[in-house]
């Protein structure tokens, strides 16, 4: 078969299924033409998905008469200029849209119509392009000063293949959705408006450019408990600037749908950039479980490559390594910056799980409609079973269970876990006071409850101390300086030949960690040192789930890259465990290192250690507000 040139209509409908895959395709590179032409306001309607109608309105500079048969034309673009000799630098791209091929893709698989005055003065013109058929440009009628309008009506409809291939209305519309949060997240100062069917969706209005107005935008887009657990970025290295927000480890998603990433302003999905977002939470979350994060990179273009895809998309770094590790570092700096704080979503859940009591027995629930005038306490709206008001509560008279030694407010604050302490017989201060309050109760050998001045606090005695043990074996570790135990008698741990090959392999690399092993035999390993910060631990246990660490990495993975993960292992077996009575001073200490301990409002999954209640509200669920 001989070779031919294919028609012009048909290269430019080959070229629309690279640009346009779907409305909020097109939708994508129009906010960005408007956002190129220094619009401050873009106002999008859809309807039928994006299918049926478009339309983009904006305030920008607009587009004279003669440009506007231009903008039309493949590959005709006002954003790239050639130098004296006639060169074209594509290594440095300072605008969304560079390649000029959005307006005309869009005109050859649809019905266009392009709307425009110029700021400059003068009248309005139009342009109108049907099914890549181009009709001359005629006067206009245009509602504002100057700007532009870009109507593009049946989408596809030149194409009809490509309509098979599109999802339901509602699937496009959500998607036209999330792409118009995308360009709103990364420009604070524009003012966006977003019309699906007839129905205003999105209004949101320009703010003011800066951290203040970008959060208050992120507000707005992902809701206020993002607001309210976000860690404000702003790090930068080698001329590269990393800004926004990122939520606290207990404010985790159960998919990645809640990161956003911007390079230069542009949204884009890079493996690159997840992956660092990924790795800076990697001591934090378990695995089914993603941050939420809004990141923005400024890096000159001379060093990142945007030309890599026709829907721009996807970038490339020059220096990827340089990327990524300011990425995990200033995400690493702020976690560490937030200290023992948890998210507040955490408390909101907990309270969430409470309802009103059902009653005692078989009587009915208590459901009162409204308070009688004498409030809460006064109300008849419902009378307890006979059988409960005439029993005695046991153990009402009893002396209390609380732990509390004169005034219950201060405790020796220098017991430590483990260590033998009398009770306190000088008190100094009042242990309210401190972010996580003074202890009082102990609850089914796991709980720990501590008064506040504003509330009360509910600790995960073992999630809590893990962490207090993992951020621990890190400084040493860091230091190269872990402390180790030797045993009295070095312990024989039987494991499965292949196992045993695999711990014995990394022993220099255990020892790192304070674990001295050594072969012993074909299916065994002998212990004969722990980390220190362990105590008395289960060596059979930690030796054995090490082995199914190893096992389940591969073998081929260094455990230098895996440390943290194996440091965890050690920690969930050298902290307090569940079960454990601890005594006053035991609790206080407890409460004490976790406030001065970065991480510690989270275990090592990313579960939160400890719940904080607000007195405000215990006195809503009482029905005292």
């Amino acid at each position: 078969m001989p070779i031919r040139r294919l028609p012009p209509e048909t290269v430019n409908r080959i070229a629309a299924g690279e640009v346009v895959e779907r409305p909020a395709s097109a939708i994508k590179e129009l906010v960005e033409n408007a956002l190129d032409a220094g619009a401050t306001r873009i106002e999008v309607q859809a309807d039928g998905g994006g299918l049926t109608r478009i339309l983009i309105a904006d305030d920008g500079h607009g587009m004279a008469a003669d440009q506007l048969a231009l903008a039309v034309e493949r590959h005709a673009t006002s954003k790239l200029e050639a130098d004296d000799a006639g060169d074209v630098d594509l290594l440095r791209i300072s605008t969304l849209g560079f390649r000029g091929e959005a307006l005309p893709s869009i005109g050859s698989v649809a019905r266009l119509t392009i709307t425009s005055r110029p700021r400059e003065g003068g009248d309005a013109h139009s342009i109108t392009v049907e099914g890549g058929d181009q009709r001359p440009v005629a006067p206009a009628g245009f509602p504002g000063p100057h700007g532009a309008r870009v109507e593009v009506r049946d989408l596809f409809y030149a194409t009809p293949a490509r309509l098979k291939f599109m999802k339901s209305e509602r699937s496009e519309a959500m998607a036209i959705s999330e792409e118009i949060k995308r360009q709103a997240m990364a420009h604070e100062g524009v003012a966006f408006t977003l019309d699906l069917d007839g129905k205003t969706t999105l209004r949101l209005p320009a703010e003011h450019p800066g951290d203040v107005g970008r959060l208050k935008r992120l507000a707005a887009l992902l809701g206020r408990d993002f607001e309210a657990n976000a860690l404000l970025i702003d790090q930068s290295r080698d001329n590269v600037r990393l800004t926004g927000y990122a939520g606290l480890p207990t404010y985790s998603r159960g998919n990645a749908g809640h990161q956003y990433l911007f390079v230069n302003g542009r949204p884009v999905k890079d493996r690159l950039l997840q992956g660092a977002l990924r790795g800076a939470y990697a001591d934090f979350l378990a695995r089914d479980r993603h941050p939420a994060a809004v990141l923005f990179l400024e890096i000159d273009p001379l060093y990142v490559d945007v030309n890599v895809h026709p829907a721009k998309a996807e970038v490339r770094f020059r220096d990827p390594a340089l990327v990524r590790g300011l990425i995990v570092g200033a995400l690493r700096h702020a976690l560490a910056a937030a200290g023992h704080r948890a998210s507040t979503t955490v408390a909101a859940d907990a309270l969430a799980g409470f309802r009103p009591h059902s009653g005692v027995g078989p009587g009915p629930a208590y459901s009162p409609s409204s308070p009688s005038a004498q409030g809460w306490s006064g109300w008849q709206g419902w009378a307890a079973p006979a059988s409960a008001n005439a029993q005695i509560i046991p153990g009402l008279n009893d002396r209390s269970a609380r732990v509390e030694y004169g005034s219950g407010d201060n405790e020796d604050l220098r017991y430590r876990i483990g260590e033998n302490s009398t009770t306190p017989e000088s008190y100094t201060e009042d242990l309210r006071d401190y972010p996580l309050g003074a202890a009082r109760a102990q609850l089914h050998g796991t709980y720990i409850v501590a008064q506040t001045r504003d509330g009360l606090v509910v600790v995960d005695q073992h999630a809590a101390h893990e962490r207090l043990v993992y951020e621990r074996m890190k400084v040493q570790m860091a230091r190269g300086s872990v402390t180790r135990q030797a045993l009295l008698t070095p312990e024989v741990v039987e494991l499965d030949p292949a196992e045993a090959e695999r711990v014995s392999a990394r022993a220099d690399e255990l020892a790192e960690l304070g674990l001295i092993v050594e072969p012993f035999g074909a299916g065994a390993v002998l212990v004969r040192e722990t980390p220190a910060l362990l105590g008395d631990t289960d060596v059979q246990g930690l030796i054995r789930d090490i082995a199914d660490d190893l096992a389940e990495h591969g073998a081929a993975l260094a455990l230098s890259e895996r440390l943290g993960e194996v440091c965890g292992t050690m920690a969930c077996h050298g902290s307090v465990r569940a079960g454990r009575v601890l005594s006053a001073p035991e609790m206080n200490a407890l409460l004490r290192e976790m406030e001065a301990t970065p991480h510690s409002g989270q275990c090592n999954h990313g579960r939160p250690t400890y719940v904080e209640l607000k007195l405000a509200d215990l006195e809503k669920l009482f029905g005292r507000r």
